[in-house]
């Protein structure tokens, strides 16, 4: 009979973690993913305002993190570090779809994330089309703090804003979406 089991301990840091896989440790990476993947796509998504094309940056950000662990210094939160990688993803391919003007990217890319979202397609659908009626920033800072699960200040410090800008618009993008919500603009 056994009268106690031991708990597990803490979940590692994502600083630990990135130090692990800095020393080639897999399980590292795997952690790092299941833990931090949702803010890198809500990021990616935020920028590339397509499904597939945040699922692509989403894993490229941890394959180059993977390449690039030993290189994090440790001194600024890993999360930061892997936000940061996603930003300059994001950056390199518009600038590179831009070049190529292989796709417009327009509106009609926005899509919200499917697979854990507790969300009904038509619930979707009426979300979707609330978000497309923000401007593209005022979206972003919505996505990055209600998605994303963000802190105000770390979507300033990410989209390179003061905090008040943020904190305004967020509110602002708040009430544009309850007005729109609450029948004063048709759907």
């Amino acid at each position: 009979m056994l009268l106690f089991s031991a708990a597990p301990g803490p979940e590692p840091g994502l600083e630990t973690l990135t130090a692990r896989m800095a020393q080639g440790d897999r399980t590292a990476l795997g952690e790092l993913y299941r833990r931090a993947k949702g803010a890198v796509y809500a990021l990616a998504l935020s920028y590339m305002k397509s499904h597939s094309d945040a699922e692509d940056i989403t894993q490229n950000v941890f394959l180059r993190a993977w390449e690039q662990a030993a290189q994090f210094s440790g001194q600024g939160k890993a999360l930061n570090w892997l936000l940061a990688i996603t930003r300059n993803l994001c950056r390199m391919e518009l600038r590179r779809k831009q070049q190529q003007r292989q796709l417009p990217l327009g509106e009609e890319h926005l899509e919200l994330p499917a697979p854990e979202a507790p969300v009904s397609p038509e619930d979707r659908e009426v979300l979707q089309a609330l978000l497309q009626r923000l401007e593209p920033q005022e979206r972003q800072i919505v996505v990055l703090h209600a998605v994303a699960g963000l802190k105000h200040r770390e979507v300033a410090q990410l989209l390179e804003m003061p905090l008040s800008t943020v904190l305004s618009k967020y509110s602002r993008s708040l009430k544009k979406l309850k007005k729109s919500l609450e029948g004063d603009e048709a759907l």
